[in-house]
């Protein structure tokens, strides 16, 4: 055991004691100066990357845990950014990604419906403006915009939530040209969001109706169009931790900058029903991985969260999240989000825009 200064001292520096047993000495070392390499302005190698991914032991991840608080904190601070979503259009998506509830190809009992109207669209960013949200996003099935009309229509729901400062309008609404991205920027669209799911290597096992390079193409088109990025994946869908690596290395090299990352939450009659629960630690561990990849990003924990973490939720922030998404998600219940913002609170952070 190593200790460093006084201990709760009323007055002096608080300092911690370290334990260093045997079986983590070779793991604190590693994660220490792999903190203090990125924090100098450093970056994390592949290499790094999967001697973070072979850590399994408990106190290994607590450790790993703390250095991605360290990280985030150093990188984007104590302000955790709130976002949320509509289910703008829900269902008959022609896709086969294997996880959506919405696609055509499956049987679930998701809700169909066309473009909700203007005012359910606004009312919902209001609530979400309410409750702490900064980002407010407008998703819809499908592979991309199907008419001219549903486009304009997009645009006003874009106008009208642009108005509610300081929420900031977002969309997700599949594979766009860069004719209909600007269109939505000139209505006042600030970011696009569209994830990669999974990795370049197993993304033949999750879609087969498009391809990887679309969604990259995408990423590049929006960025062209002088829109941020909002682009993670999905983990848990028999995908290895070196999958993982390889996401998160994808996303460092598109430079976007947010980081949503879901956790499989298996809807019966999708394909991806036959996968279990990834454990609570190997969630953090997930988390703690691309804070570390990308240090400076933001780095969102969306759906998933509840089922996957269950009473671990607010030690994602420990792990290095520095984002979550409030209220439902689109085709399952999220929870009360005043328990999401006393969390928050209770761990002595700030939430964007709130006092």
């Amino acid at each position: 055991m190593s200790v460093r200064g006084d201990f709760l001292q009323p007055g002096k520096r608080t300092y911690i004691f370290i334990m260093t047993p045997a079986k983590q000495k070779t793991n604190y070392p590693f994660l220490q100066n792999l903190t203090e390499r990125i924090v100098s302005g450093g970056a994390a190698t592949r290499r790094d990357a999967e001697k973070i991914v072979s850590l399994h032991d408990q106190n290994d991840i607590v450790m790993l845990a703390a250095h991605a608080n360290v990280l985030r904190n150093h990188f984007t601070g104590s302000c955790i950014k709130l976002c949320a979503i509509v289910n703008a259009k829900s269902g008959r998506c022609s896709e086969d990604c294997i996880f959506c509830a919405q696609s055509a190809h499956y049987s679930t009992d998701v809700k169909t419906y066309p473009l909700l109207a203007a005012e359910d669209v606004v009312a919902g960013a209001q609530a979400a403006r309410t409750e702490g949200a900064g980002h407010f996003s407008i998703v819809t099935s499908g592979k991309g915009i199907t008419s001219v009309g549903d486009l304009i229509t997009l645009c006003d729901y874009v106008k009208a939530i642009a108005l509610l400062e300081p929420l900031i309008p977002c969309a997700s609404l599949g594979v766009l040209s860069r004719q209909e991205l600007l269109m939505l920027r000139e209505a006042g669209l600030r970011r696009y969001h569209h994830n990669l799911e999974t990795s370049r290597s197993h993304f033949s096992a999750i879609c087969s109706t498009h391809s990887y390079d679309d969604r990259v193409r995408t990423i590049r088109t929006a960025q062209e169009a002088g829109l941020e990025v909002c682009a993670g994946g999905i983990l848990g869908m028999g995908e290895t931790p070196q999958q993982w690596i390889e996401l998160a290395f994808t996303l460092r090299e598109l430079n976007v900058e947010s980081v949503p990352l879901n956790f499989l939450n298996p809807i019966a009659g999708t394909p991806a029903a036959r996968y279990g629960l990834l454990q609570p630690l190997e969630i953090l561990k997930s988390i703690a991985l691309f804070r570390f990849v990308l240090p400076d990003k933001e780095i969102r924990i969306c759906g998933g969260r509840e089922t996957g973490l269950r009473t671990l939720q607010p030690l994602m922030y420990i792990a290095g999240a520095s984002g979550t998404m409030i209220g439902n998600y689109l085709t399952t219940s999220g929870r009360d989000p005043a328990v999401d913002v006393q969390e928050i609170h209770d761990l002595a952070l700030t939430i964007g825009h709130m006092p």
